[in-house]
């Protein structure tokens, strides 16, 4: 008998995750062994509370106009699972859901904390000994995931800072004479510089931008930096800098951090540009102005990848792909086969080789000042954001709402 499979989303989203449920749901709607796609409502909390979205009462359109859509569809989570033997009674509680919605596989779509929960969950099956198939699939704008190339959600965060660098440093350009001396740009990246080094990119269709580019991977030192800003100002009148949320002293402590933690115990960041912006006004006394990216980098679907959107829909039809051939415990992996032209292929990794496992720029790809990026890195860079008119989504986009329709619950309330 078929079996239905669960899918859900997890941490935070991007311009593209929603491509990975379509490509899920299309293939599986094609597979020979899954009856049909259970997603969870907000992540693992939809199996945990029985909140389980039945995606057969979608029709074929609306499935194909997710790989359009920003966000999460189906509602995402940062819900951090108990280990097996803490919390017997979670697990549990989520095999009794399965067993009731007769699921028997499992595809859970993030990035690294969601790689944890997969293997936790793949663990606690042989454990329980529960006939559950559980494949992660890869999502992380911070491009920070183990073994693979890239992550689906990158490419087009980076394509979205690239543009926002050049379009941001014209203006700085044609009112520094008078006005704004100095630009600071935030982008996310708290233990990695991926996001932050893309920019680089920038200066091949705009060579004055960007001149410093901060990264979690060199420690920043303050005189340094403004040596640097002073240097490039006083050269051509203005600078332009692009900092990682996660930059840090020498100490390792955050340049910018609050009180606050995350579900996983992660610190919240936000902040830097500020801070920068602050200590170049009262030290080089240079007008200046900051903005942070946030949430804006990672939904800008107008200006979305086209190899990004072909990353994530391949990743999620080859989930599938992988259980109908019965491999479990993986992730869908990007294996790079050439820069230019840029070719790639998709191959399974066991899930213990990512999760928990942070990668971070090569110091290859690190300039040796410390400020700014190598050729090598921005061969790396370059192919990820894809053609530069390559957006399908034209004036203003339409997002139709779908049916999103609950299965009724068989089992008793999880209180959590």
């Amino acid at each position: 008998m078929k079996k239905n499979a669960f899918y859900a989303q997890s941490g935070g989203v991007t311009s593209v995750i929603n491509a990975s449920a379509a490509g899920v749901i299309v293939q599986a709607r094609n597979s020979k062994k899954i009856n049909k796609v259970l997603a969870g409502k907000n992540g693992i909390l939809g199996a945990l509370r029985e909140e389980l979205i039945d995606t057969s009462n979608e029709t074929k359109s609306f499935i194909n106009s997710l790989s359009t859509r920003p966000g999460g569809i189906f509602g995402s989570c940062r819900y951090k699972l108990k280990d097996f033997d803490e919390s017997e009674k979670e697990y549990k509680r989520l095999f009794d859901v399965f067993d009731a919605h007769n699921i028997g596989y499992f595809f859970y779509n993030g990035g690294n904390d969601s790689a944890d929960t997969a293997l936790k969950i793949y663990k606690a099956c042989k454990a329980l000994n529960f006939d559950l198939k559980c494949i992660a699939i890869p999502k992380t704008v911070d491009n920070d995931l183990a073994v693979t190339d890239c992550c689906p959600g990158f490419g087009s965060v980076a394509k979205y800072v690239v543009n926002s660098t050049i379009e941001a440093s014209l203006d700085v350009e044609s009112m520094a004479e008078s006005s704004t001396k100095v630009f600071i740009l935030e982008v996310m990246g708290r233990h990695a510089g991926w996001i932050a080094g893309s920019s680089v990119i920038a200066k091949e269709s705009y060579p004055h931008c960007p001149d410093i580019i901060l990264l979690p991977e060199v420690a920043f030192n303050k005189s340094n930096f403004l040596k640097k800003v002073k240097q490039v100002y006083d050269k051509k009148g203005f600078c332009v800098i692009v900092a990682s949320e996660g930059i840090r002293n020498s100490r390792g402590k955050f340049i910018a951090e609050s009180n606050t933690k995350d579900a996983f115990g992660h610190t919240q960041l936000g902040g830097v540009a500020p801070n920068l912006s602050d200590l170049i006004s009262k030290k080089l006394k240079l007008k200046n102005h900051w903005a942070v990216s946030d949430y804006l980098q990672r939904s800008a679907r107008h200006l979305a990848s086209d190899v990004d959107l072909k990353h994530a829909l391949e990743v999620g039809k080859k989930a599938v792909m992988f259980a109908d051939k019965g491999l479990f415990g993986v992730m869908p992996t990007i294996k790079r086969i050439s820069n230019n032209p840029y070719q790639w292929k998709i191959e399974a990794t066991p899930i213990e080789r990512i999760a928990n496992v942070e990668k971070k720029l090569p110091k290859s790809f690190i300039s040796s000042d410390g400020f700014g990026i190598t050729k090598k890195g921005a061969d790396y860079f370059r192919p990820l954001l894809g053609k530069r008119d390559a957006s399908d989504i034209k004036n203003y986009p339409v997002f139709t709402k779908g049916k999103l329709k609950l299965v009724s619950k068989k089992l008793s309330p999880w209180n959590d």
